[in-house]
């Protein structure tokens, strides 16, 4: 399974792919940022927001697109930029039939490093002990976004039995 992840945010969008199955070790394929610049008008940082995540989809090719969910902050400016980066990355990936999947920080701490109150440096190491890498990933953006796509490979296999549980009940339910 191949997974773009993506941590919204107009100033700093992080990306990340990481190839792998649950229960065998993963592989990053690329991380960065998709950065634009404060001063920009708002629609032209979307458009390099949308620019940036299709040139990693070109590149990429991934299966899934893993997309942080946002949560509530304190400041209104920033839960909002973060809102539009965050359906700029889906729209992206509907408009090429790749499935989107939403996790909430707290799931990708949890998964990534056993505990959903984790920091970023406790993120950002375990990151780089789980791909094998030499340092953690710079800004904590990029680090961010290979949880992201960490946290689905590795939770994707049970929301999926649980949806076609849930499917099954439904369908009969109808019929029975």
């Amino acid at each position: 399974m191949r997974v773009l992840g993506v941590d919204p945010g107009l100033t700093r969008c992080g990306v990340g792919v990481v190839e792998g199955v649950a229960g065998r070790p993963l592989t990053m394929l690329g991380v960065g940022v998709v950065r634009t610049p404060a001063d920009a008008e708002l629609s032209h940082r979307l458009l390099a927001v949308e620019q940036g995540i299709e040139a990693w989809l070109d590149e990429h090719r991934p299966e899934f697109v893993a997309v942080e969910r946002v949560f509530s902050q304190h400041n209104v400016r920033t839960v909002m930029g973060t809102a539009q980066a965050s359906a700029v990355a889906m729209l992206c990936a509907a408009r090429r039939g790749i499935p989107v999947a939403l996790h909430t920080p707290s799931e990708v701490k949890a998964a990534v490093t056993g505990s959903g109150r984790a920091d970023k440096a406790q993120v950002g190491a375990m990151v780089t002990r789980l791909l094998r890498l030499d340092a953690p990933p710079k800004p904590a953006d990029a680090a961010d976004a290979l949880a992201l796509a960490i946290c689905h490979i590795w939770r994707a296999p049970a929301q999926n039995r649980l949806q076609q549980a849930v499917a099954l009940h439904t369908s009969k339910g109808r019929t029975g």
